[in-house]
C-alpha cells in the first residue's frame, strides 16, 4: 500500500504533470474564450498562442500521457481510470483536429468546419471528462479519515503542489497573452477631414451631394477601404480578385471618361460638387474627404486604383433604392496586422483570418447583399436642385425598368430574374466563398461562386487602361452584349439566343421600277431593365443595313460610319436627347446642367421596336447602278439599275451596333487625354435577306 501511495504521489510531483496540466487548462480555456467570447484583440492573441503551445506541447504531452498510460493500464478499471481514459482519447482526438486546422489555416484557403467542429466537441469532452479525472481522486483523499489521511498525507501536499504548479503555468500562459496584447500596436488612422474640407450643405451631410454616408457621420481613413489586392494574394479569393481586377467596379474611379467629367464638373460647379459622382464611382476618396477644393486630382492614390474595392461595396450595411449612393457604410473591425505592412504581418493576418474566420465571414458575407435593392443604391441615378438648381430629374435606372417588367415577380424567386444571376452567374469556384444556401436554387456545397466581372456592356476601358487580364473580359462581355453567355440556372426563365433579336423583313423578290420596302423588328430579348441603359447621351446603339447587288457592289446603306468615325445622319439610334434650362443639348455629359430630356429611345424589357426602310428600283442608261443612302430616320432612298437587267440579286444584310462611346464626346472632350480615334464597335445582333430582282423586259 506504501509503495503504492509513493507511486502515485511521483506521478503528481512530476514536472510533465503539472505542465501537461497547465496546457491543457490553458488550452482548453482559451479555446472556450475564442468560441464564446466576442471578436477582439485578446482572442486573436489566444489564436495565435493557443496555436503555438499546442505545436510546442504536442511531443512532451505524447511522451507523458504514454508513460502515464504504461504506469496505470495494469490496474483494474475504476471510475477514474475510464474518465482518465476518455481525457485521452479527448485530448488525442482535439490534437489531430487542432493539427490538421492549423495545416489548414497556415497553407490553405480556409478551414474544415468538419476539423472545427470536431476540435471543439472533443474540448468541451476533455473539459467533462479531465475534472472528474483529477477532483475524483483528490476528492476521495480530502474526506478520508484522519487515520487514513494520515497515511495519504505525502500525496494530498503532492496533490497541493501539482494544483499550484498547474496554475502557475495556465497564468504565465496569460500573462504573455496580456504581454503581446500591451505590445501591439495599432496602425495610426486618420478619421478626420483634412483642414479646409468644405460643408456646402452643412456639417450634418458632409458627402453631399451625395446621398452615401458612414456609420459614424464623419469621415474614414482611405486604407480602411482598400487593399483589394491582398485578398487575392493570401491565396483565399484570388479567383475572384482576378475577375474583379478588369471589371467595371474596379476602374469606376480611373475611368478616363469618368475623370473628365469629374474635372469639368469642379471647373465649373466647384470639387465639392464631384461629391455627387464620387458614392459609387470612387467612394475611398469621397470617405477619406479627397473631393474639396485643395485636392488638386480629387482622388486619392488607392481611390483611384480600386475604384469600387472590395471592402468598399462589402462593407455597406443599408440601403435605399432611391438611388444616388443612398447607402451607409461601415467598415468592420480589422484582424492584426491586417493594416500592417510586411510578409510577416500579412502571413499572421492571412493565418488569423483563416484559423479564426466568423468575424470575416459575418462581416463582408450579408444576406442584403443578393438583392436588387442593394445594386440599386448605384444603379440609378437622379439630379436635383442641389445639382442643376432647378428641380429634380429621373437619369439612368435600371432598377424602377427591371421591377416594372416581366422578370420580376413579387415574393417568387422562382420565376423572378435578379441583377445577380445575370451580371454575376455562377462559376466553377475552388473559392472558400464558394456554396451558397440562401440562393433558392443553390446548395452550401454546389462548388460555385457568383462571376466578380459583374458583366455588363463597357467593352472599351478595360483594354484602354490594359487593366490585368482585359482582353479576356472584353471578350467575355461581347459574349455578354450578343447573349451568348449561358446562365443554366435560369435558362428556363428567359429566351435562347441574342440578348436583343433584329429581325430582317423584306420581299422576296421586287421588280424593276419598284420600292423595296424594309423593317427591322428589334426586341429586348434578355435585357432585365432597358436597352441601351446607363448614359444614353454617351452610348450608342444603331441599326446598320448595307444591301449589296451580287457582285457586291452596295446600293443602298444606313447606320454606316464615315472616315471620321460618325454615324451617317438618318440613321436609326437608340439615345437620348438632354437639355439645360435653355433648350441647350447636354452633348458633354454635363449632366448637372441637364433639367430634361427632349428625346429618348430605348427598349423596355421584352417589347419591340422596328426601323423602316426603302429604296427604288429604277430604269438608267448605260451607267448602270448608282449608290443612294437616305436623308431621313425612316431610311428612305434609291437604288438605280440599267434596264439591261444586269442586277439580278439584292443581299441586305442588318445589324444592331453598339459603342459605349458616341463619337462627338470622343473627338471635343476625351481625344486630346486618350490620343485614341474612337470606340470599338460590337455587332449584337444581325440577320440577312436575299431578293430576287425581276426585270421588267422578263
Amino acid at each position: 500500500m506504501a509503495e503504492q501511495i509513493q507511486d502515485q504521489t511521483s506521478q503528481w510531483t512530476h514536472t510533465l504533470a503539472y505542465l501537461i496540466a497547465g496546457f491543457i487548462f490553458f488550452e482548453t480555456l482559451t479555446g472556450l474564450s475564442i468560441y464564446f467570447l466576442p471578436f477582439n484583440l485578446a482572442n486573436q492573441i489566444m489564436v495565435l498562442i493557443h496555436t503555438a503551445v499546442g505545436l510546442i506541447f504536442l511531443i512532451p504531452f505524447g511522451w507523458y500521457q504514454f508513460k502515464h498510460w504504461q504506469a496505470y493500464r495494469a490496474r483494474q478499471m475504476t471510475d477514474v481510470k475510464l474518465t482518465g481514459y476518455i481525457s485521452m482519447f479527448a485530448v488525442i482526438t482535439a490534437i489531430i483536429s487542432g493539427l490538421i486546422l492549423t495545416w489548414q489555416a497556415s497553407f490553405g484557403t480556409g478551414i474544415s468546419y468538419l476539423w472545427r467542429d470536431t476540435h471543439i466537441i472533443s474540448t468541451f469532452v476533455l473539459l467533462a471528462s479531465v475534472l472528474p479525472h483529477i477532483l475524483l481522486m483528490v476528492v476521495r483523499d480530502w474526506k478520508a479519515d484522519k487515520q487514513v489521511k494520515a497515511n495519504l498525507k505525502p500525496r494530498i501536499e503532492a496533490e497541493k503542489s501539482f494544483g499550484f504548479n498547474s496554475l502557475y503555468i495556465v497564468l504565465v500562459q496569460f500573462a504573455l497573452v496580456g504581454f503581446f496584447m500591451f505590445m501591439y500596436s495599432s496602425p495610426e488612422l486618420d478619421n478626420s477631414f483634412p483642414e479646409g474640407y468644405e460643408f456646402p450643405h452643412g456639417d450634418e451631410n458632409p458627402f453631399a451631394p451625395s446621398l452615401a454616408r458612414t456609420s459614424t457621420g464623419g469621415a474614414m481613413d482611405a486604407s480602411l477601404l482598400s487593399g483589394s489586392e491582398s485578398c487575392g494574394s493570401s491565396g483565399c479569393h484570388e479567383q475572384i480578385l482576378n475577375e474583379w481586377e478588369a471589371s467595371a467596379h474596379r476602374y469606376a474611379a480611373e475611368d478616363p471618361f469618368f475623370r473628365a467629367v469629374q474635372s469639368a464638373m469642379a471647373a465649373e460647379k466647384g470639387a465639392a460638387s464631384t461629391r455627387y459622382c464620387a458614392g459609387c464611382h470612387d467612394p475611398i476618396s469621397l470617405f477619406a474627404g479627397t473631393k474639396n477644393l485643395h485636392s488638386e486630382e480629387l482622388t486619392n492614390k488607392v481611390g483611384l486604383d480600386e475604384g469600387v474595392s472590395c471592402v468598399s461595396c462589402h462593407s455597406i450595411t443599408q440601403v435605399d433604392e432611391r438611388g444616388n449612393a443612398d447607402y451607409e457604410i461601415e467598415p468592420p473591425e480589422r484582424y492584426m496586422f491586417e493594416l500592417h505592412e510586411g510578409e510577416t504581418a500579412k502571413w499572421i493576418n492571412d493565418f488569423l483570418i483563416r484559423a479564426y474566420p466568423q468575424q470575416h465571414v459575418d462581416s463582408f458575407d450579408r444576406g442584403m447583399f443578393k438583392s436588387a435593392e442593394y445594386c440599386s443604391s448605384c444603379h440609378k441615378q437622379f439630379i436635383d436642385e442641389q445639382i442643376n438648381n432647378v428641380g429634380w430629374v429621373q437619369l439612368q435606372n435600371q432598377y424602377d425598368p427591371w421591377k416594372e417588367s416581366h422578370w420580376f415577380t413579387e415574393g417568387s424567386p422562382i420565376t423572378t430574374i435578379e441583377c445577380r444571376e445575370c451580371h454575376m452567374p455562377l462559376v466553377d469556384s475552388f473559392d472558400p466563398a464558394s456554396g451558397d444556401e440562401m440562393d433558392y436554387n443553390r446548395t452550401p456545397d454546389d462548388g460555385k461562386h457568383r462571376s466578380h466581372r459583374f458583366l455588363g456592356s463597357n467593352q472599351f476601358v478595360p483594354t484602354l487602361l490594359d487593366l490585368p487580364g482585359a482582353e479576356e473580359h472584353v471578350k467575355q462581355i461581347e459574349k455578354w452584349l450578343r447573349g451568348e453567355i449561358k446562365i443554366p440556372e435560369i435558362a428556363d426563365k428567359w429566351e435562347t439566343g441574342p440578348a436583343i433579336l433584329i429581325q430582317l423583313h423584306a420581299p422576296d423578290s421586287i421588280e424593276v421600277g419598284s420600292e423595296l420596302h424594309m423593317e427591322v423588328l428589334m426586341t429586348n430579348n434578355k435585357a432585365g431593365h432597358d436597352f441601351p441603359t446607363g448614359p444614353l447621351d454617351i452610348i450608342q446603339s444603331w441599326i446598320q443595313i448595307i444591301a449589296k447587288d451580287q457582285n457586291g457592289r452596295v446600293v443602298y446603306s444606313s447606320g454606316t460610319l464615315d472616315e471620321d468615325h460618325f454615324i451617317e445622319p438618318g440613321s436609326f439610334i437608340f439615345r437620348a436627347e438632354p437639355v439645360d434650362q435653355y433648350g441647350n443639348p447636354i452633348d458633354r455629359h454635363n449632366l448637372w446642367d441637364m433639367v430634361g430630356v427632349q428625346y429618348s429611345r430605348a427598349l423596355f424589357p421584352g417589347r419591340s421596336d422596328y426601323a423602316r426602310y426603302s429604296f427604288s428600283i429604277k430604269e438608267l442608261d448605260e451607267y448602270g447602278m448608282r449608290e443612294s443612302g437616305g436623308e431621313n430616320s425612316t431610311g428612305d432612298g434609291e437604288a438605280v439599275i440599267n434596264a439591261s437587267g444586269d442586277i439580278s440579286d439584292i443581299y441586305i444584310e442588318a445589324k444592331l451596333q453598339y459603342r459605349k462611346m458616341n463619337q462627338f464626346l470622343m473627338k471635343e472632350a476625351f481625344e486630346e487625354a486618350l490620343g485614341t480615334p474612337t470606340a470599338p464597335v460590337t455587332t449584337l445582333s444581325e440577320d440577312s435577306k436575299h431578293v430576287k430582282v425581276i426585270s421588267i423586259e422578263s
